[in-house]
């Protein structure tokens, strides 16, 4: 079965991804967050696991799902979708894109096989890229959209901002592009898309209310001058 095109039309997409462990980390907390995200005018969900997939997908047949899942790999640093068995669960479980990790690290299954394999299932493939180059070979392989998602993320401390510089070469190269990580504010959203992105993730500032939390715990724990 192929994904309709009138689903995959841009526009904000919610990562509805709790903080691992935390309070909120709930199969049913997983699927309403989805529906409120839906509610309030997001045109598509993130989620991670495919039994959680499967979840949102009973609760909103109609809704645009892009499928993850994470795992934390004893010989490898790539956490996103790193095996063929990861794409069949969540084909299976109704994702409409699958998203893999694109970056050019050791990894298990070869890029190419994965989206290979998306492709294989009827589904539009997503590439989570860290840099230009991972989403150039990502797209000869065949991914249908290119991520900023894991720039940040491949070694050393994440920075805190979005990174714009990246999103304005994949923009430049590549025709459906998603701004994602960091992307914290609706004015991060509204620059993105001025820049040309196709689409914008938005997770922790929706979905993680611990961090959240913290970042105005901490505003108001800052030693301020005396008025």
């Amino acid at each position: 079965m192929q994904v309709r095109d009138e689903k995959l039309s841009g526009g904000l997409i919610v990562s509805c991804q709790p903080v691992d462990n935390g309070p909120m980390d709930n199969d049913d907390v997983v699927k309403r967050l989805a529906q409120a995200a839906i509610a309030g005018g997001a045109d598509g969900v993130r989620i991670e696991n495919a039994r959680r997939v499967a979840q949102v997908r009973e609760a909103m047949p109609e809704a645009l799902i892009i499928g993850i899942v994470k795992r934390d790999l004893d010989d490898s640093p790539v956490r996103i979708t790193p095996y063929l068995e990861d794409v069949a669960a969540l084909a299976t479980a109704g994702a409409d894109v699958i998203a893999v990790d694109a970056t050019d690290r050791d990894r298990p299954v070869p890029v190419k096989d994965l989206i290979e394999a998306i492709k294989q299932q009827g589904k539009w493939a997503m590439a989570d890229c860290s840099c230009l180059s991972d989403a150039l070979s990502a797209m000869s392989y065949g991914a249908d959209i290119v991520g900023s998602t894991l720039s940040g993320y491949t070694g050393g401390p994440p920075p805190t901002e979005p990174d714009y510089k990246l999103l304005e070469q994949l923009v430049s190269h590549c025709p459906k592009v998603m701004a994602e990580g960091r992307f914290n504010t609706p004015q991060d959203c509204a620059k993105a898309r001025s820049l040309g992105a196709w689409a914008v993730t938005v997770g922790t500032a929706i979905t993680r209310t611990e961090v959240v939390t913290g970042w105005f715990a901490d505003a108001l724990n800052t030693d301020w001058p005396s008025r």
